[in-house]
């Protein structure tokens, strides 16, 4: 009976945190679609035939450039992706791996890089960016945010490949598989449930940023989501239709991705990924 009970706790726990988790995306999706009265006068309450509306997404969708933000949007995430995704399990692996000298250096180092925020090199950034003439630029927001999330991949990624059997690898030499071959056919598909776990925890801080985007490429032409959506704020009145609705549009990448990974990204957690 105590196993049950105990069982039982868990699952109302983690129950109730997942409606406090999906409570804030739940709220923006219901107000979407409700006038700004309504919003206004109850904002839990779900909208009627009276309060039903789709005046923001056609505001957002039809009056602003919302579809160049989005694209600009995705366009950098999936790059920075890439990019994070492919050095750093290099880097992981090089770590993990070989013995070099100036291996603990660069151990530490990434490890600082989890520790200092990159956001107190904002000026340093700026300056290098606009000494490369890169401002305004998408390049720019891709090289940031792909130094922001070397650091936390390189020692996710690193964790799954020390427990990679040594033996397989051994094998695989024997047999005459070359590093670069034993390293993109054998080690990465290995890792699957690591590489998830990275995906997630770089995609999201990359799609929500607002600093950089406005710091480093606040152009028409290199808008980001999160930045275009600023525009319907005012400083006396915010269009709340457009905002809220701007929001539900913004947030489907992150469900679809979690969609995607949602396996592999469980099995990265509960190995020890993040330990």
């Amino acid at each position: 009976m105590r196993p049950d009970v105990g069982r039982l706790a868990v699952h109302g726990a983690l129950a109730l945190y997942t409606l406090l988790a999906l409570f804030p995306i739940a709220l923006i999706l219901i107000n979407s679609v409700k006038t700004r009265a309504a919003i206004f006068e109850n904002p839990l309450a779900l909208p009627t035939m009276e309060s039903l509306t789709w005046i923001g997404f056609q505001k957002v969708l039809s009056a602003t450039n919302f579809g160049l933000y989005f694209g600009n949007s995705l366009a950098v995430t999936l790059m920075s992706l890439l990019l994070i995704l492919l050095f750093g399990a290099m880097a992981a692996w090089a770590l993990s791996e070989y013995d070099f000298r100036g291996r603990a250096f660069w151990g530490a180092l990434i490890a600082i890089g989890i520790m200092v925020p990159i956001r107190l090199g904002t000026v340093a950034i700026l300056q290098l960016v606009a000494s490369l003439d890169l401002v305004n630029t998408r390049t720019a927001l891709v090289l940031v945010y792909t130094a922001q999330g070397l650091p936390l991949a390189v020692m996710i990624l690193s964790e799954f490949i020390r427990q990679v059997p040594g033996e397989l690898k051994d094998a695989a030499r024997c047999d005459g598989v070359g590093e670069f071959t034993l390293f993109f056919q054998v080690i990465l598909p290995l890792i699957r449930p690591a590489i998830a776990t990275v995906a997630v925890f770089t995609m999201i801080p990359a799609w929500n940023d607002l600093w950089f985007p406005l710091i480093l490429a606040p152009g028409d032409d290199t808008k980001t989501v999160t930045l275009g959506v600023q525009q319907f704020i005012g400083q006396y009145v915010t269009d709340w239709n457009s905002v809220l609705a701007a929001l539900s549009l913004a947030v489907l990448p992150i469900l679809v991705l979690y969609a995607l990974f949602s396996r592999q990204l469980i099995r990265g957690l509960t190995s020890g990924a993040v330990k």
